[in-house]
């Protein structure tokens, strides 16, 4: 099977890293599933959606089309997880959309 780009994001994460750092993520349901199965694996603490269906603003489509260029999504044979490292223009990108919808 071929590796898939995560494709659309719509939603708002909180992920909680085993150090129990918490950040935020731009992703969607696929990725929230990933993010579940690598919980119940031991490679994050938990993964909680923060809001559904947010705009799909100027802001999240920057941000999605670095995600989608740099990334793709992770397999169900995953054996670590792997977070989307942000340049400071897309740590500004993801603070704006949370800023924009009101979460953080």
């Amino acid at each position: 099977m071929m590796a898939q780009r995560p494709g659309t994001l719509d939603l708002i994460e909180q992920i909680t890293r085993l150090d129990g750092t918490k950040y935020f993520e731009i992703g969607n349901m696929a990725h929230n599933g990933r993010a579940e199965l690598a919980a119940e694996r031991g490679y994050i603490k938990e993964v909680r959606i923060l809001k559904l269906n947010i705009p799909h603003s100027q802001t999240v489509i920057k941000y999605e089309n670095y995600v989608n260029e740099h990334f793709y999504s992770q397999e169900e044979t995953m054996d670590h997880w792997e977070e989307w490292e942000k340049t400071p223009a897309e740590e500004e990108l993801v603070e704006t959309i949370l800023r924009e919808n009101h979460v953080g």
